[in-house]
C-alpha cells in the first residue's frame, strides 16, 4: 500500500465478511485504483458536532457518521477510517470500555472523544498512555475542532510511517456496561476476524514470494527427477495424502520439487492446492461446528505456509466460533439463573483459549452478580428498618446488610445513599435515648451511627449528651449513697447488717469517688463512731470486742496516731486484766446454751432502751453462779430480767492446765425496741 501525506492508494471492492477468497478483487470494480484520503468516522447524533467536522475535514478527508456503537464496526471496516471521533452522549457502552475495545480490533485508529469533565475522568489512564489522542470538552468550538482534527491525522501519519512501534496494548477493565454483555461482545467478535482478515490480506506478501530461492542446475537428469517428485506429489495430493505420512505427503513432496526448481511454478501451484483443500476441509468443520477437527486442519494447512493469510483468517473465524459458543452457554446459564455455572464457562475459556471477549464478559458477569448481591442486602436492609431493626439481632439488622452492601460496593452512590439514610435513623434514636435520659443506650446508637458515617458534629453531640447524663447520674447515686450513710450511722448500725450498713455505704462511696469531700468526711465520721465502741469496749474490760472495732477503724483509714495510742491502751489493758487474773469478759468463753432476757412490759409500753453490766462465775461444770449487777443504764428497770436470763446461761468449762477451772466473767446485756 503507497503512502503519500496521509493518503493511500485504496483497492475498491466489495468483500464479503466470510469469503476466504475475498481478498482477491473481482467483479467490475477489480483493478479499479482510485487515490483517496483516509475517511473519518463520527459516532454522533449532534447535528452541529458532526458538520463543524465536515468543514474542517473535507475534502482531505471525507467524514462518515455512525448512528450506534454497533454501525460503528462494521463502517470501520467498510471504509479504513484513520481517525475517529466518538461522542459520549451516544454511546450505550461506557466509554473508556468502547475506546479500548477500539484500540485492541484497529491498533492504527486514532480516537478523539468528545463529552463532559466526567467523561474525560473516566479516560484518564488511556489519556495518559496515548491510545485516546485527544478529549474535546462540549459544547465545541470550530478552531479547537480543528486543531485536534489536524493532530489527529498527524498522529495517524508516525503510526503508519513506523509501524513497529504501535504494538497492541491490552484492554482495561472498563466500567460497568449499561445494557446486557452478551450483544455487543458477541457482535465485536464477529467483526474483528474480518478487520484482521482485511488488514492482513491487504498487507501481507505472497506465499511464494516469500520462500527462498535455491536455484538447481538445468540437467537431463535433474529435470528427470523434478518430473518424478512432481508426478508423485501429484498423485498424493489426488489419493488425498495431503500432510501425512511423513516425507511422501503431497506438502513434503512439493516442497521438495520446489526447493529443486523454485522457478517452475507447479510446485507451488501444489502446495496452493494442498493448503485449500486443508482449508476448505476445515471450513466444512467449521461449518457443522466441529471446532476441534477444524483447529486441526488450520494447524496443517499452517505448517504447510506459516504465512498465508486464509489461514490466518480461517484462524480467527475458529477463535470467533469458539468465543460465539462460549457467550452462548454462558448467556444461557446466566438466563436460567446459574451465575455461577456461568462463570466458570467463562472461567474454562479465558484460561484455555485466552479470549479476550470471555475475560470482558467474565468481568461484566462477575460485576453483574455483585449489583445483585448489593441490591439484595439494600433490600433486606431496608426490611430492617422498617421493622426498627437497626443494630440487633445480630446479623439480622439493618446496619449488617448494609455493611455487607458496602464491602462489595464501597462506591456505589445507591449504597452510600444508603448508609447516608440508615445514619439519619440512628442519630434519631440516639437522641431519643437521651431524652429518656439512657446514656449508655445513647452512646451504642452514637457508636453505630459513627460506623455508618454520620455526621461529625451528629456523633459528637450523642456522646457529650451520655457523658452529662453519666454525670448527673453519678451525682444523684453518691448523693443517695451519703443520705443511707447518714441514715445508718445515727442509728448505730454501723457494721451489721453487712449489706445495709454505715461501713457498706462508705465503702461504696469512697468507691464511686474517694476524692469527694463529702465522702472523707463521712469516713471521718464512721471513724470516731467506731473509736468511740473501742473506747466504751475496752471500759467494759471487753477486750476482744475493743479489738474488732479497733481493727474496722484501722481498715477505714483512721488515724494513724489515733490508732496506735488506742491500740497501746488496750494492749495494757489486757495485760493487767491477764496478770491479775481478774474478770475476763465474757465473749472469750464458748456459750453452749443462751436464753434471751424478757423485755420488761413498763420498758415497751414507754419505748425506754438500755443495758446492764452482770458479773457471774463460769463453774467447772459451765453452769453460771455468784451473778450480780455492775451497772446499769436507766437503773432499776433491767436489772432483774437480766439476772433472770443469764443465770440460765450455760458454757463450756475454762480449762487450765488440762484441769477444767471456774471462771469470774462479765457481760453488757442490751435492751433496744426494735423498729
Amino acid at each position: 500500500m503507497a503512502r503519500r501525506a496521509g493518503f493511500n492508494v485504496t483497492l475498491v471492492a466489495n468483500i464479503p465478511a466470510h469469503d476466504p477468497k475475498a481478498g482477491q478483487p473481482q467483479g467490475p470494480a477489480a483493478g479499479r485504483l482510485a487515490l483517496v484520503g483516509k475517511p473519518l468516522m463520527a459516532l454522533t447524533q449532534d447535528a452541529r458536532l458532526l458538520a463543524t467536522l465536515k468543514r474542517v475535514s473535507e475534502p482531505a478527508h471525507e467524514v462518515h457518521a455512525a448512528g450506534s456503537e454497533i454501525d460503528l464496526s462494521g463502517a470501520l471496516l467498510a471504509f479504513h477510517a484513520g481517525v475517529a471521533v466518538l461522542d459520549c452522549a451516544a454511546l450505550a457502552t461506557p466509554v473508556a470500555q468502547l475506546a479500548a475495545r477500539l484500540h485492541v480490533q484497529f491498533p492504527e485508529l486514532v480516537l478523539i472523544v468528545a463529552g463532559g469533565i466526567d467523561d474525560q475522568g473516566a479516560l484518564g489512564a488511556q489519556i495518559t498512555d496515548g491510545s485516546v489522542h485527544r478529549f474535546l470538552h462540549k459544547p465545541v468550538s470550530e478552531q479547537r475542532v480543528r486543531l485536534f482534527v489536524e493532530a489527529a491525522w498527524r498522529r495517524h501519519e508516525e503510526v503508519n510511517a513506523l509501524p513497529h512501534m504501535s504494538a497492541t496494548r491490552a484492554p482495561r477493565p472498563g466500567v460497568r456496561a449499561a445494557r446486557w454483555w452478551v450483544i455487543p461482545l458477541v457482535l465485536a467478535a464477529l467483526a474483528a476476524p474480518v478487520a484482521w482478515f482485511v488488514r492482513q490480506n491487504a498487507a501481507a506478501p505472497a506465499e511464494s514470494s516469500a520462500a527462498p530461492v535455491h536455484p538447481a542446475a538445468p540437467t537431463a537428469a535433474a529435470d528427470h527427477e523434478l518430473e518424478s517428485l512432481l508426478a508423485r506429489a501429484d498423485a498424493a495430493l489426488a489419493a488425498g495424502a495431503l500432510t501425512a505420512p511423513p516425507g511422501v505427503n503431497a506438502a513434503d513432496l512439493y516442497r521438495e520439487a520446489r526447493r529443486r526448481n523454485a522457478r517452475d511454478p507447479r510446485a507451488a501451484n501444489g502446495l496452493e492446492q494442498v493448503i485449500d483443500r486443508l482449508l476448505t476441509a476445515a471450513d466444512a468443520q467449521l461449518q457443522a461446528n466441529h471446532l476441534d477437527e477444524a483447529q486441526q486442519l488450520a494447524d496443517a494447512a499452517r505448517a504447510v505456509s506459516p504465512p498465508h493469510p486464509r489461514v490466518a483468517f480461517l484462524e480467527a473465524q475458529i477463535g470467533a466460533q469458539r468465543e460465539r459458543a462460549v457467550l452462548g452457554r454462558a448467556q444461557r446459564a446466566a438466563a436460567s439463573g446459574n451465575v455461577a455455572g456461568a462463570l466458570a464457562v467463562l472461567d474454562d475459556a479465558t484460561r484455555e483459549h485466552r479470549s479476550p471477549l470471555a475475560a470482558e464478559a467474565r468481568q461484566e458477569l462477575a460485576q453483574k452478580q455483585v449489583d445483585t448481591r448489593v441490591a439484595d442486602y439494600l433490600a433486606r436492609s431496608r426490611d430492617a428498618m422498617s421493622r426498627n431493626q437497626l443494630i440487633a439481632p445480630v446479623e439480622d439488622n439493618a446496619r449488617f446488610y448494609l455493611e455487607s452492601a458496602r464491602a462489595l460496593a464501597p462506591t456505589d452512590p445507591v449504597v452510600r445513599q444508603a448508609a447516608e439514610d440508615l445514619s439519619t435513623r440512628l442519630v434519631i434514636e440516639g437522641r431519643q435515648a437521651l431524652a429518656a435520659k439512657n446514656p449508655d443506650a445513647a452512646e451504642s446508637w452514637a457508636a453505630a451511627a459513627a460506623d455508618c458515617g454520620a455526621a461529625s458534629a451528629d456523633v459528637a453531640g450523642l456522646r457529650d449528651g451520655a457523658q452529662q447524663l453519666r454525670g448527673t447520674a453519678r451525682a444523684d447515686s453518691f448523693a443517695r449513697l451519703a443520705l443511707s450513710f447518714n441514715e445508718r450511722l445515727v442509728a448505730g448500725k454501723l457494721v451489721e447488717p453487712a449489706a445495709d450498713s454505715a461501713k457498706a455505704y462508705l465503702s461504696q462511696l469512697l468507691q464511686a469517688d474517694p476524692g469527694n469531700p463529702a465522702a472523707q468526711q463521712a469516713r471521718t465520721a464512721f471513724n470516731a463512731r467506731v473509736m468511740d465502741e473501742e473506747r466504751a469496749a475496752l471500759q467494759a474490760q471487753d477486750y476482744p470486742t475493743a479489738r474488732r472495732w479497733l481493727g474496722e477503724a484501722r481498715a477505714t483509714g483512721a488515724d494513724v496516731a489515733a490508732l496506735g495510742s488506742a491500740d497501746a491502751a488496750l494492749t495494757a489493758a489486757e495485760q493487767q486484766a491477764q496478770q491479775a487474773g481478774s474478770v475476763v469478759a465474757e465473749s472469750s468463753l464458748t456459750r453452749t446454751r443462751y436464753v434471751p432476757p424478757e423485755f420488761p412490759r413498763s420498758a415497751r409500753e414507754k419505748s425506754i432502751n438500755g443495758w446492764v453490766d452482770v458479773q457471774f462465775l463460769v463453774r467447772t461444770d459451765g453452769t453460771v453462779g455468784d451473778a450480780s449487777i455492775v451497772g446499769a443504764q436507766p437503773v432499776g428497770i433491767f436489772e432483774q430480767s437480766a439476772l433472770d436470763a443469764v443465770r440460765r446461761w450455760r458454757y463450756r468449762p475454762v480449762v487450765q492446765g488440762g484441769q477444767p477451772v471456774s471462771q469470774h466473767t462479765h457481760v453488757r446485756v442490751r435492751f433496744a425496741m426494735q423498729p
